[in-house]
């Protein structure tokens, strides 16, 4: 049975932890943080989180029901991060673009905890807010609703789908950042035109390309589709979507 959660205000230590600091949701999440960025995934545990605060920890289970509801926090921070300070100008392209390249930014920043939450749902108040302010764009853009949840689901995806890819990357160890990046300009670059001409012709390019984010130039293809939609109210409508596959595990067969 999950350990109840004591609100906020009922779970302040009475007195500060032995580096002087009383605890908090947000001083827990930015230690996490810390840990991360410091040690990888496999350093955030209950034990090193309890002696980084100073804290017995069994402590931040009065803070969070368990370590997965804190990875939950992280990603919200992130995106809290993301937010703040934002407001938007009343041009769609360009409020989008920022929330885009804000978010791709906050979790780039933190590879580690973005690799853990960038595929994660949490539910809680910044993610619910970055969605109610994408959502509010495209609809006082005039997009209809069917199409705004479109747009919306494929701009949260793609920006989501950019900062895990590239956290991966950046959340490796350095030498393998330099080897995959070193093979552009070795294995690709070498490549004769009578067995590869394409690569061969392009590989000057993608020595430069290939090693920096293709999030800025996707996010701008999306755009542009989108404002292509936006612009074009009466024409055809398009063929249903294909069929999504799930984001959940399938059942293995045989399951009732």
């Amino acid at each position: 049975m999950p350990k109840r959660v004591v609100p906020e205000e009922r779970r302040r230590r009475r007195r500060p932890t032995k580096s002087g600091r009383v605890l908090s949701e947000a001083l827990i999440v930015e230690t996490a943080l810390r840990l991360l960025r410091e040690h990888g995934g496999a350093g955030l545990t209950a034990r090193r989180l309890g002696l980084a605060l100073d804290c017995d920890p069994s402590t931040l289970y009065r803070y969070f029901r368990g370590m997965d509801e804190l990875t939950l926090a992280l990603g919200d921070a992130l995106i809290g991060r993301a937010l703040r300070g934002w407001r938007p100008t009343g041009r769609w392209r360009t409020d989008l673009r920022a929330v885009g390249l804000r978010i791709h930014a906050a979790y780039l920043s933190h590879p580690q905890a973005a690799v853990l939450t960038a595929n994660r749902v949490s539910g809680r108040a910044n993610e619910l807010a970055a969605d109610e302010a994408v959502l509010d764009v495209l609809r006082s853009a005039g997009f209809p609703l069917p199409e705004t949840v479109r747009v919306y689901h494929a701009f949260i995806d793609t920006t989501l789908a950019f900062a895990a890819l590239d956290a991966a990357s950046l959340a490796l160890p350095g030498a393998a950042q330099r080897a995959d990046e070193e093979m552009w300009r070795s294995t690709y670059a070498r490549l004769p035109a009578a067995t590869h001409p394409r690569i061969a012709e392009a590989a000057p390019l993608l020595a430069t390309r290939m090693v920096t984010s293709a999030y800025p130039t996707a996010l701008e293809m999306l755009l542009d589709s989108a404002e292509a939609r936006l612009a074009s109210p009466g024409k055809a409508p398009d063929p249903p979507d294909p069929p999504s596959p799930p984001r959940s595990r399938p059942a293995p067969p045989g399951t009732p």
